[in-house]
């Protein structure tokens, strides 16, 4: 009944939220790397802010450090959709929020090197989640089979309170439900993408600590392996990687080859997901069939990210740039 109550309220307050931001115009206009083509209104993630905040409430205020830390990238964020900040204030606030999820973990207790790492590995994945941020539902069913992953090894493993991941799901489930559309109410924004990718870094954080087992971060491979290879052509190409593009392997299948964009997002969660339970069964093994299994995964799927947009550039793309 809990669960119900808070979807309702999730419900209501977006609703709230569209009222507001049709009131001030935050909206998302779309230009020529957009993959939309009507004006939508923007900053509907927030929504899985406020479905942390209900956890956190109702817990007592567990895990302080790491909402205070998600509550600053929520903000800057947020204020980064409507006013466009500079980059030097969202890279000072994304190390602060990283040193607060540091200090829940406990990392500050590790050797010196681990806290560098953290801070590379998660300012590098927020920004590739929010990059990934582009066409209906892609943050929705991604994000969902994360969590989903998430909380099937919860119930084994318990590294985190369950329903911090129970009400950040919800969540997800009220914005789908505006955002998988073929004409989406809203659009997640910075403060949405930024937000879900905070909360699941320290719940899969948490989880890499409890076991000690890095394979867990194959819950991230589709996204990884579509961030590393679009930044790694862009380099080539002499672009500037931090500037918006349409450069992911979803976009060219949405917009160039013309595949159903909600189709696509609904593709990248499931075939995530169905990775991840792969994950699972493999992370009771020994190490040397972990690495063998990462390895043959990781290769395997470049080579079918490789052939595909390789395909898709030869076809589409150089066809639409000759005529």
């Amino acid at each position: 009944m809990k669960y119900v109550i808070a979807l309702m309220l999730l419900s209501v307050l977006e609703v709230i939220y569209f009222k507001l931001a049709d009131k001030f115009n935050i909206i998302d206009k779309p230009n020529q790397r957009s993959s939309h083509t009507t004006i939508t209104l923007r900053g509907g993630g927030v929504i899985f802010y406020f479905a942390a905040l209900f956890y956190f409430v109702l817990s007592g205020f567990q895990y302080p450090w790491f909402f205070l830390g998600l509550t600053l990238m929520t903000v800057v964020s947020f204020l980064d959709d409507v006013f466009t900040l500079s980059n030097k204030i969202r890279l000072l606030i994304h190390f602060g929020s990283v040193l607060l999820m540091a200090n829940q973990l406990d990392i500050f207790a590790m050797p010196w090197y681990y806290l560098l790492i953290t801070f590379v590995v998660v300012v590098g994945v927020i920004n590739a989640y929010n990059f990934m941020d582009g066409i209906n539902g892609i943050t929705a069913c991604y994000s969902l089979a994360v969590g989903g992953l998430l909380m099937l090894v919860n119930r084994e493993v318990n590294f985190v309170a369950q329903d911090l991941l129970a009400y950040t799901m919800l969540g997800v489930l009220v914005f789908t439900f505006f955002n998988f559309r073929t004409k989406a109410k809203c659009f997640a924004g910075d403060v949405g993408s930024v937000a879900i990718a905070y909360i699941l870094l320290f719940v899969l954080g948490a989880l890499i600590i409890k076991t000690g087992n890095l394979i867990y971060f194959l819950f991230l491979a589709v996204y990884g392996v579509d961030a590393v290879w679009t930044i790694i052509r862009r380099l080539y190409l002499r672009e500037n990687i931090f500037e918006a593009h349409r450069s992911h392997l979803y976009q060219f299948l949405g917009n160039e080859a013309k595949v159903n964009k909600l189709m696509i997002s609904f593709l990248y969660g499931a075939v995530q997901f169905v990775i991840g339970w792969a994950v699972i069964q493999v992370a009771e093994k020994d190490l040397n069939t972990q690495f063998l299994f990462a390895a043959v995964l990781l290769i395997g799927l470049s080579s079918v990210y490789l052939i595909v947009k390789q395909y898709i550039i030869k076809k589409y793309v150089s066809t639409s740039a000759t005529n």
